[in-house]
């Protein structure tokens, strides 16, 4: 069976066992079909592959890089004697984008979404001396999926066929994403068991208020079992500073505030009977107040990137090696945030800007949503969004949640669709941080959506797709779109500006692709943004190059990074330490 009880991270301590099932495990491909027979039985000929990590890269194997359908995963594994009569749990921490598990030949799970944990509590009487596990995943897109795929075509000129060529032609099935990304499947994140006693901890929200000096601190938690749970606060040294009864007001006098880039965590221990759980929080505020957006009521202003979770053959799997630099460089271009672009985040990487200060916008995998999606999407939508809200609620990196990227958002279908995800998202939020779409329409005095969120953020790439090569007429419509927006009183963000860049061309008079018209198409861009006080924050299209389908528009991949994908810096990133080493991240536009 699946529980509900999945959104706590595990965690090694006094009285929970976490034991890790990565590693390298069996692997074979499928078809449109399921193959339960690949799930009860070993697999023969199977491929050694390493988890977590996408499939596709792998191997030298185009069948892996373009596969369609099912694929399936097998290992073994014991279960130490120390583990007792307690609890025993098996903890997924993302497999893309559907998936079935089977233990000892039983089915024990099954779980749709790709960028979000799923867990199922063992039967103790399934398992043996030497356990099979099995797991079957299925890496299809269409209209109903979250990131959505197109049904029988592709985007960005990737030469895919029409559903009707398709049709008549008999071609093999492929994938075809309605997003700018390569569709990268598997089990991309940690795979674990862990135990809890019988009687445990299911779930913790902590919050907190400041007022006077000092912080008022709730920490709430959900029990399986009768009774009450203790709470202790630690500061980062592990002395005690208050306790109580979970659901007490406690408080911290003279806190340390969480700060981007001057991270202050603390601790709450929360026990019950025979289990405790540890869950680090930080004392900070966000509020939007007028066309500003505080943090510990002070204006921030947003320095930073898109991304992608996306590396050479990781995939889109963790790459806490990865991670750890990734952080480093952004530190040390002076950025101090990133948007989760386009799916939920490895808790991982959370854990390590909620350490490292880095501001944090959180997304739902709902890319490329549109007219034909909408009708079809919606109940995965808000699960997703009640799913990731309450995996990610007690990181203090995340200061808004971002709904959706670049929907179709100027019909009045859209408004009626997102409004109610909106409300959901404030309900689900303990505490109530803003929540955005990132809209992207070109006739954007359409835009339904964008006006009615807390934020504005936009994606716009004047002087590439529109008016390319000419930054005289990139700035002018950057202008005259920031003129419409400023009338609603409301912050804005531009989430998304870029240029396609090939490490290594150069040139005297900066041309489409050179570095040098990257850095100079940044620099005109951001001349613009500078002028609006409304303004309050600038995220580059992209952090990194990446890899995305094949296509006439696309080297090997999307080439607009300030740094390749191996993380060499192009021109562009010189440009923006330049510049935002001189930009503080409160009070830039006073």
């Amino acid at each position: 069976m699946i529980s509900g009880d999945f959104m706590l991270y595990p965690q090694l301590n006094e009285k929970r066992l976490l034991i890790s099932l990565n590693g390298i495990w069996d692997f074979a491909l499928g078809g449109e079909e399921l193959e339960t027979d690949k799930l009860i039985n070993p697999l023969t000929d199977a491929k050694r592959l390493y988890v977590p990590a996408s499939y596709n890269d792998q191997q030298a194997d185009i069948a892996l890089r373009d596969h369609y359908g099912w694929a399936y995963y097998q290992r073994r594994f014991s279960v130490p004697e120390s583990v007792g009569e307690n609890r025993l749990v098996l903890r997924f921490g993302a497999v893309a984008h559907a998936c079935a598990v089977f233990l000892n030949g039983k089915e024990i799970a099954s779980h749709v979404g790709g960028f979000l944990p799923f867990e199922a509590e063992l039967d103790c009487r399934l398992l043996q001396a030497s356990n099979l596990l099995a797991v079957a995943v299925d890496n299809r897109i269409n209209y109903s999926t979250l990131p959505v795929g197109n049904e029988g075509s592709a985007m960005f000129g990737s030469g895919a066929p029409d559903f009707e060529s398709v049709r008549k032609t008999k071609l093999k099935p492929q994938n075809y994403p309605n997003f700018d990304f390569f569709n990268y499947c598997g089990i991309n994140r940690p795979v674990s068991l862990y135990t809890t006693p019988a009687e445990y901890i299911s779930d913790v929200t902590v919050t907190t208020e400041l007022s006077q000096g000092s912080a008022r601190v709730l920490v709430c938690a959900v029990l399986s079992g009768e009774g009450e749970a203790q709470v202790s606060l630690l500061d980062k040294d592990g002395n005690e500073l208050a306790s109580g009864k979970a659901g007490d007001e406690l408080i911290i006098d003279n806190p340390v505030l969480w700060q981007p880039n001057a991270a202050y965590l603390y601790t709450a221990k929360i026990s019950f009977k025979n289990d405790c759980y540890y869950q680090k929080f930080g004392v900070r505020s966000v509020e939007v107040r007028g066309n500003q957006f505080l943090i510990n009521g002070k204006p921030f202003y947003f320095k930073g990137f898109g991304k992608h979770e996306d590396s050479e053959i990781h995939g889109r799997g963790l790459d806490e090696t990865l991670n750890v630099k990734d952080i480093s460089l952004m530190k040390w271009l002076g950025a101090n945030s990133f948007r989760t672009s386009h799916y939920p985040y490895s808790e991982e990487m959370l854990n390590l800007c909620d350490e490292e200060g880095i501001v944090v916008i959180a997304e739902t995998p709902a890319v490329g949503l549109n007219s034909k999606s909408y009708k079809n999407t919606i109940a995965a939508h808000r699960g997703v969004i009640e799913d990731m809200i309450a995996r990610d609620k007690n990181h203090p990196s995340i200061v808004m949640w971002s709904l959706a990227n670049e929907p179709n958002t100027e019909e009045a279908e859209a408004y009626n669709y997102f409004m109610p995800l909106y409300e959901l998202a404030h309900k689900c939020d303990p505490q109530n941080r803003p929540v955005t779409v990132v809209v992207s329409n070109n006739d954007y005095v359409k835009d339904r959506v964008a006006p009615a969120m807390d934020v504005i953020c936009a994606n716009r790439y004047y002087g590439w797709y529109i008016f390319a090569g000419n930054l005289d007429a990139a700035a002018q419509a950057m202008a005259a779109e920031l003129d419409y927006f400023e009338r609603f009183s409301k912050p804005f963000i531009l989430t998304e500006y870029g240029a396609d860049t090939i490490s290594g061309i150069h040139s005297a008079v900066p041309n489409m692709f050179s570095e040098e018209f990257q850095a100079e198409y940044y620099d005109a861009v951001n001349a613009v943004l500078d002028k609006y006080s409304f303004v309050i924050g600038e995220h580059a299209w992209n952090f990194a190059d990446f890899q995305t389908i094949q296509g006439i528009l696309r080297a090997d991949g999307n080439k607009k990074g300030v740094f390749t994908r191996e993380r060499r810096p192009k021109l562009a990133a010189h440009y923006f330490r330049n510049r935002w080493r001189g930009i503080p991240d409160f009070d830039y536009k006073k």
